[in-house]
């Protein structure tokens, strides 16, 4: 098991170099940064001048060298003007750059300088993080219980009404996109149109104190729409699994129905559905800018899209990195807990 895990993270590091690698060659071509020059610069500014501030700022050097800067294993670029200040990565603004750091990459902790929100990134990222990670919890609190609930149910009773009733529901819930569940609550629930104003249609206000009437809506879009995928996985596993040669035994040995379905099918049938549940934590964590942008919540997604639309390149190679690690580390559980759900994975 250990040498497992082991190679597991040897193989997420090097997954991880080349996915970083490729977002950090992409977002540093050229007419990225000549927007970002033109950005906090003047949009009219020559291509002379364009060139100069970029070769000021270190930009114009091979990418190998800049990526290398970045994770922080090289010593950072510095530039000297004839009659300005010292500049590079290392020296914020209004620090002296003989008191500033030589390395100053992901690996000393240090994210890089926003030029949209005028701060540094890790600032941003982790607030971002932590108020979509409050969401996330919210969710997968609402969202798996009752997706298992149902999967398994209609499982149980494969072509009841109960099942046909279930299978309808879940399908329809994930037939329907977020920002169209979203808006039919927003009108329903917290609008004057129809007069049920039980919940606030923003959820600006649970950034700081999150209640039920202005964060329900938000976590029911989202909860509604992964629970049916979920539930049709748990669904068609436990038919599967409830027509297995030992369960038709346990049933000839007159065992409870009960204690089949908690002892003998529920672990088994939760295999698939393990996978599919661990893969909602980046959907979750990129997925849900829509919902972020319907209900005004500023979270992660929501950073996402105006670094992107911005051309914020260190938060953008950031949120990257952020995005990286929560597939690769969910992705690792995904597969540790296969191996305590399938012995047979263990013994092989």
């Amino acid at each position: 098991m250990g040498m497992f895990i082991l190679r597991r993270v040897g193989v997420m590091l090097l997954t991880a170099i080349c996915l970083t690698y490729i977002v950090f060659f992409m977002t540093n071509l050229y007419p990225n940064l000549e927007k970002l020059a033109k950005t906090q610069g003047n949009f009219r500014m020559s291509d002379e001048a364009v060139a100069s501030w970029l070769e000021r700022g270190g930009y114009l050097r091979s990418t190998p060298r800049k990526y290398l800067e970045w994770v922080g294993v090289v010593p950072s670029y510095r530039y000297t003007a004839e009659d300005g200040p010292v500049t590079g990565r290392c020296i914020l603004p209004g620090q002296d750059p003989a008191t500033s750091p030589n390395f100053c990459g992901i690996l000393q902790g240090y994210w890089g300088y926003s030029t949209v929100f005028k701060q540094e990134v890790s600032g941003i990222v982790g607030t971002r993080l932590g108020l979509t990670g409050k969401l996330m919890l919210w969710v997968m609190l609402l969202m798996i219980p009752t997706a298992l609930l149902v999967g398994v149910w209609a499982g149980m009773r494969e072509g009841s009404a109960m099942d046909r009733s279930l299978s309808t529901f879940a399908i329809t819930t994930t037939a329907t996109p977020e920002y169209v569940s979203g808006v039919l609550f927003i009108a329903i629930f917290s609008s004057s149109a129809v007069g049920l104003k039980w919940f606030k249609g923003t959820a600006t206000g649970a950034m700081e104190t999150a209640t039920f009437e202005n964060f329900f809506l938000p976590v029911l879009t989202i909860a509604l729409y992964g629970m049916g995928y979920v539930a049709r996985m748990t669904r068609a596993s436990m038919t599967e699994v409830m027509t297995a040669q030992y369960i038709r035994t346990a049933r000839l040995k007159g065992v409870p129905f009960y204690s089949i379905v908690l002892k003998h099918a529920l672990r088994n049938a939760l295999i698939a559905p393990f996978t599919v549940i661990m893969l909602q934590f980046p959907w979750l964590l990129n997925g849900v800018v829509i919902v972020e942008t319907l209900f005004n919540y500023k979270g992660f997604g929501w950073v996402l899209v105006q670094a992107a639309g911005n051309n914020d390149i260190e938060l953008l190679l950031a949120v990257s990195v952020v995005s990286v690690i929560v597939v690769l580390v969910t992705q690792l559980i995904s597969d540790i807990g296969y191996v305590y759900l399938n012995p047979r994975i263990r013994l092989a």
